[in-house]
């Protein structure tokens, strides 16, 4: 060959070469084009939910960041409150109590979503927290509904069937505990003094909070069910009918080791309850207590409530492709797609917040678990009797304060007296805030 051949094949294989490159540049750059970034908490519920929606947009699109909620609040914290967004992901999760904090905090690194939700497909109570001025600006993924799990076998023990766990109330719950307590030794549920789930779940489903339908006006004075809720939480304790433990993790340990016969707490709780597999059949779920007469509470009426339950919200980049991009990923998934959310009602037992998902065939099937029970058809039909309540922005700031006044109610202290007091101490944190 010569030499004019050799220099004419390289020229062309180095042309060739450099097309190549360009190809897959271009491709990465495609790739790259589609990518997004979400953060979530939880491997065994909301990231495995991220990664089944992976599959949905495309798998190798979405960068899936598993960390603890703790951190994932303390990062949107510094980041928001240094006015830039650079390090956060293009979509991350937020817990309904939490997300008026960062939408009236920070209203312009959000974006907006009204056009990615249709508001009619979804449970109406999850709107009251992700709008702001009728915008939206989050999907609501998990529905937080409150259901009574029990033992079958010690409630059995303790004289109570599965019709008599559905036709009891609050008065009638002190009564159910110290049954269990004298007929098995056991506690009916476990409670940490520092954790106020309980008094939330009556509260809410009494229609009312911390606050006011503002979010903002402090209503501790006269609430008729915070009141009711602290008292009976105390009773609970101080007859020593519930078992008192300290942190999340015990009060899981208090449940699966068989010291709590029952627990009243939001759906995505069933996790924990099926961790023990060696009580297979031995749970049943029935709805929580109803309100007390004192309440205004009807014989015969289902009542429910929530405990927890999150969105997932799009975090303003800078880039309009990015954000266009995860405004694409939640529209062909989380806002949308009925079969991804009957996956995952299989998969990790989510009741699901957008409606349509309730009607397949997976929300009529029974669970083993649960002697057969189709625990997730009972759950939504439950969902939709839950109040809408603003849970306004202060929400846990507000309950670090109220643990004290549970505590001045278990010293004996009187609960007018003591919530008196506290209104006027919440009304100085609130207006500290502002």
């Amino acid at each position: 060959m010569n030499l004019k051949k050799i220099i004419a094949v390289v020229a062309v294989a180095t042309a060739t070469l450099a097309f190549v490159g360009i190809t897959k540049s271009n491709e990465v750059s495609a790739a790259s084009s589609k990518q997004v970034t979400v953060w979530a908490w939880d491997d065994t519920y909301n990231v495995l939910a991220v990664k089944e929606a992976a599959k949905i947009y495309g798998g190798s699109n979405v960068n899936v960041v598993s960390m603890s909620q703790d951190d994932i609040v303390q990062k949107l914290n510094t980041a928001l409150a240094s006015g830039s967004t650079k390090g956060l992901p293009n979509v991350v999760l937020i817990e309904d109590y939490r997300i008026q904090g960062y939408l009236k905090s920070y209203p312009k690194s959000f974006v907006d979503l009204s056009k990615v939700v249709d508001k009619s497909k979804f449970a109406p109570y999850k709107f009251a927290v992700n709008t702001v001025n009728k915008k939206i600006y989050g999907v609501p993924f998990d529905s937080g509904v409150t259901g009574w799990f029990y033992r079958t076998d010690l409630l059995k023990q303790a004289g109570y069937s599965a019709d008599d766990m559905k036709n009891i109330n609050w008065d009638q719950f002190i009564q159910v505990a110290k049954d269990v307590k004298n007929k098995t030794g056991k506690a009916l549920i476990s409670e940490d003094p520092s954790d106020l789930g309980l008094v939330r779940t009556i509260m809410q489903e009494a229609g009312s909070w911390y606050t006011g339908k503002d979010g903002k006006t402090v209503t501790i004075q006269k609430n008729k069910a915070l009141k009711y809720a602290l008292s009976l939480y105390a009773e609970m304790i101080k007859q020593g009918l519930a078992d008192q433990v300290s942190g999340w993790t015990a009060g899981q340990q208090a449940v699966q080791n068989g010291d709590a016969a029952s627990a009243v707490i939001g759906s995505w709780y069933s996790s924990t309850i099926t961790a023990s597999a060696n009580q297979s059949g031995k749970w049943a779920v029935a709805p929580i207590p109803a309100l007390p007469k004192s309440l205004g509470g009807k014989s015969g009426k289902v009542y429910a409530s929530n405990s927890g339950g999150a969105g997932w919200y799009v975090i303003k980049s800078g880039n309009t492709t990015e954000d266009n991009n995860a405004k694409t990923f939640l529209s062909k998934t989380f806002a949308t797609n009925k079969d991804l959310m009957a996956t995952l009602g299989t998969k990790i037992g989510l009741i699901s917040t957008l409606t349509s998902a309730q009607k397949t065939d997976v929300y009529k099937a029974g669970n083993d678990f649960y002697g057969g029970q189709a625990t997730l058809e009972d759950f939504a039909k439950w969902e939709s009797s839950i109040p809408s309540v603003n849970f306004g922005d202060q929400t846990y700031a507000i309950e670090s304060t109220m643990t004290g006044a549970l505590q001045d109610v278990l010293n004996g202290k009187n609960i007018d007296s003591v919530l008196k007091d506290y209104q006027k101490q919440v009304e100085a944190q609130v207006a500290n805030a502002q």
